[in-house]
């Protein structure tokens, strides 16, 4: 167990380059938009926002990642992963903060969606700055600390409950944006500076020099048979579109059924994601790890879906309050996020590893761009399902994750059968 643990900190001790600056830059990201995103939705409720409209926002910024993940590889193969990584977070990220911060109406978070999807390009271009770099048996641990990093939003939550505690929700909420803007602006200068294009983005660059964009997208046709000809890219293709249709209610309807259905306080939120993101980086370090030792992915898989699949039962199974929460239901409410901080955290790791895993080496960027539109075009119908369950009953949404999660278990049994098996090479040291 120790030397497992040992070798995920000498992993990021020794990481070096490109994989450097963006896993060290990374913690950046939880002092900024995750403290935000506690309150996201309960901010939309404050100002007016239905459910149903919730949901309908999710599903429009789903669609709106399509095709910004679309476009997605050829910009990043034309302007290199660097500069396509500053200039469209920016874009995808800086801006809608301000927008958001301003909201008063649908037509500011509707708008702010739109924008916001263009993340996509940025998720391209980011991956093959993160691992192109990198020998392939690191891959794995590389996203585990990507996870990890991004859990560490979970030292600043009392922050944001401070401010909600001293302000009230909406003026709280619009200084959290504010920060976020200054944060994910200094981030993606820091990033910038320290990172430097990758080999294969110079020989994409040179390769599609003079070359409109129109004309690189011509050339998907072949990349989507790359694709379809690899059963092994299909089961990782599925895998990622049941975690991100798991994952986008989650972020879109967990505080909605806290607040309105358990009655948590305001400003107690931002408490509970900070406890499974605490949970989610010790199983990084130590639980996960010794279940990656096994020589296939179907048992991470496997653990992964049933912990999640415990999680979210337990959530809907927890029954609404005459009054306030009770010492019962704040204990069941825990009990649920450490088991989906456990699902949560393998099956992010493995849904980008395989995704990662898969791609052909030289075609990275549109193979990736055409990966990630096929997972958004999956998952963009659940957010305004979810937005309709919700308006219904505000545990309908996890009724869904349920149904969801059962889908992935059944998936990997099906992929992982004995007679066609073929494991998938686990990073060790």
């Amino acid at each position: 167990m120790a030397e497992r643990k040992e070798s995920l900190f000498r992993t990021l001790t020794g990481l070096k380059g490109n994989a450097r600056a963006c896993v060290y830059t990374e913690p950046m990201w939880g002092f900024s938009m995750m403290l935000c995103l506690p309150y996201a939705s309960v901010y939309m409720l404050a100002l007016g926002i239905e459910d149903a409209q919730i949901g309908l926002l999710t599903t429009i910024g789903m669609l709106s990642q399509v095709v910004f993940g679309l476009l997605g590889g050829v910009i990043t193969d034309k302007l290199g992963r660097r500069k396509t990584t500053a200039v469209f977070d920016f874009i995808a990220w800086s801006v809608p903060c301000l927008i958001w911060m301003f909201a008063r109406n649908f037509w500011f978070f509707l708008g702010a969606q739109l924008i916001n999807g263009a993340w996509k390009v940025t998720q391209n271009s980011w991956d093959c700055l993160l691992v192109e770099d990198v020998e392939k048996d690191k891959i794995t641990k590389v996203y585990s600390l990507v996870i990890g990093a991004g859990q560490l939003s979970a030292l600043f939550a009392p922050i944001a409950s401070v401010l909600v505690a001293r302000y009230s929700l909406v003026p709280a909420v619009r200084i959290l944006y504010l920060n976020a803007f200054v944060v994910m602006t200094a981030k993606l200068v820091i990033l910038y500076a320290a990172s430097r294009e990758t080999a294969t983005g110079v020989i994409r660059m040179r390769e599609t020099k003079g070359k409109s964009i129109l004309s690189l997208m011509s050339g998907y046709g072949e990349v989507v048979k790359i694709i379809a000809r690899s059963r092994g890219t299909v089961f990782s293709l599925v895998i990622a579109a049941v975690v991100g249709a798991v994952g986008m209610v989650n972020n879109t309807f967990w505080q909605v059924i806290a607040s309105k259905k358990l009655l948590v306080p305001d400003a107690a939120l931002p408490f509970f994601p900070m406890l499974r993101s605490v949970l989610a980086m010790l199983f990084l370090f130590t639980a996960i790890p010794r279940v990656m030792e096994s020589s296939s992915l179907r048992k991470p898989l496997i653990l992964g879906f049933a912990s999640y699949f415990v999680g979210q039962g337990v959530l809907a199974l927890i029954p609404a309050p005459l009054g306030s929460l009770g010492f019962p239901g704040y204990a069941f409410l825990c009990l649920s996020l450490a088991f989906d901080g456990f699902g949560a955290a393998i099956l992010a790791m493995l849904a980008e590893s395989l995704v990662a895993l898969h791609v052909d080496k030289d075609e990275r960027a549109r193979v990736m761009a055409i990966q990630h539109m096929i997972i958004m075009l999956a998952t963009a119908p659940f957010g305004w399902i979810s937005g309709l369950l919700s308006s219904v009953s505000r545990t309908l949404p996890f009724v869904l994750t349920l149904a969801l999660l059962l889908t992935g278990i059944a998936c990997t049994l099906r992929y992982y059968r004995p007679s066609v098996e073929k494991p998938l090479p686990i990073a060790r040291n």
